[in-house]
């Protein structure tokens, strides 16, 4: 299985500015990121950033970098502008890895990259998990999804869904899954994407995926295999990777 992955990368952060660049253990988080990147076994690896620091640093340690424009909305209109730069063909498979998790398992981005190349009728794949406490089913920063039998999504929401009506809390068996954040995209539909205005659903909830869905492109989406930590948003975010890679020396 052939694939891409790229890694938008961000100086600008308004809870942790420099955010790619800041230390974890003697290394830049953005290295970090790469680095489990690499162990998958992609075409290549990109980092796609709009900030000439980050460039720097990322062509030090060996990296394959695209320079972005400055005024995108998001990281997926800045995986189109790397796709179209590197020239990647309509059905060729692209991994969007945020720059901000370098605990990211590597099985799980082989994972969503092999559920969209295996699925010819979607354009999009993602992952999941099962929620087991209550407060975050009901808290609207954790985005809710739930599929159909073929693993297709039918809706992503920051509402709680699937409502159990007997019993709110009756998670998991009620089948309340997370979704993650981590995405597959054949090349087309990034470049279709691109050219849409953000559907009214998208506005409401402030999800981009309810773009695609808005426009009939079906997203695959199953449980993911390996436990995927959450990214760094914040210090204490930040103490606690920190803390991981001082027990786990590498």
């Amino acid at each position: 299985m052939n694939f891409h992955i790229v890694i938008p990368a961000r100086y600008a952060s308004s809870r942790l500015p420099g955010k790619p660049l800041v230390d974890i253990c003697g290394l830049p988080m953005i290295q970090r990121v790469w680095q489990q990147a690499c162990q998958v076994g992609a075409i290549d690896v990109v980092i796609a950033t709009d900030d000439p620091r980050i460039q720097s640093v990322c062509e030090r340690f060996g990296a394959t970098v695209v320079m972005t424009r400055d005024d995108h909305e998001s990281g997926t209109d800045r995986l189109q502008e790397v796709a179209a730069k590197m020239q990647w063909s309509d059905n060729e498979v692209i991994v969007n890895v945020q720059g901000d998790e370098p605990l990211i398992p590597p099985a799980v981005i082989q994972q969503v990259a092999k559920n969209c190349a295996d699925n010819s009728d979607v354009s999009v794949s993602t992952l999941s998990e099962p929620i087991e406490r209550y407060g975050d089913f009901v808290n609207p920063n954790v985005v809710k999804v739930v599929a159909d039998q073929q693993q297709r999504a039918l809706y992503f929401s920051r509402a709680p869904m699937p409502w159990p009506r007997d019993d709110a809390q009756q998670l998991p068996q009620c089948g309340a899954f997370r979704h993650i954040g981590i995405y597959a995209y054949r090349v087309h539909v990034l470049h279709q994407f691109v050219s849409w205005a953000p559907a009214p659903l998208e506005l409401t909830e402030k999800l981009e995926q309810l773009r695609f869905m808005d426009h009939s492109h079906r997203i695959h989406v199953e449980p993911a295999c390996a436990l995927v930590p959450g990214g760094v948003d914040t210090p204490e975010d930040l103490a606690s990777v920190r803390a991981w890679f001082e027990d786990h020396p590498q």
